[in-house]
């Protein structure tokens, strides 16, 4: 008896040293997303920009990328010239500004230029608990019928773009072409 003491608290060290060992391996950015191939959830929430309600309605028709974002954000300001440089190349791209002060997104948009078509207001963050958003930068790829093709979780520069989003990005406006 005295020897399984001494031997059980050597094997729970090696069990969790295992699962720590593994942890090492995996890649922090691939969370992943109940929302995968289900609509992009209903809302109705202010532009950041303007009066104009937006709703579920108006992510339809094209492929998308949807970037969750906020001013508060340090990533954020990191990825934002990206997303200019994308949107000049026709990357069409709706934001959702997150739990933020509109008037400092106003500000944002104006000092550091707006590369989205659409922008929601999501000041209580309904439509980020909706898409299961962790915090901000994340950005998620919608097909032109509002379908949730994939997640990304971080900052989306250019090696991201190049290697992981341009194709996937490519092949759902492939679809939609006749």
């Amino acid at each position: 008896m005295k020897r399984w003491i001494m031997v059980l608290p050597l094997a729970v060290f090696l069990l969790v040293a295992v699962f720590l060992y593994r942890g090492l391996y995996l890649d922090p950015a691939e969370l992943p997303s109940a929302m995968i191939g289900k609509p992009f959830p209903s809302f109705s929430l202010p532009a950041v920009e303007g009066e104009k309600t937006l709703t579920q309605a108006d992510l339809l028709g094209k492929p998308a990328l949807v970037n969750v974002w906020g001013t508060w954000c340090v990533s954020c300001r990191v990825e934002h010239p990206v997303l200019n440089k994308l949107a000049e190349q026709g990357v069409l791209i709706y934001g959702v500004n997150y739990k933020d002060d509109n008037a400092a997104a106003l500000k944002w948009l104006k000092d550091f230029h707006n590369p989205y078509q659409l922008n929601i207001r999501d000041e209580q963050g309904t439509l980020g608990l909706d898409l299961g958003v962790y915090g901000a930068p994340e950005t998620f790829l919608i097909d032109a019928k509002g379908i949730i093709r994939h997640k990304f979780v971080g900052v989306v520069d250019e090696t991201v773009w190049r290697e992981q989003l341009a194709a996937l990005y490519q092949g759902l406006v492939d679809e939609v072409r006749p």
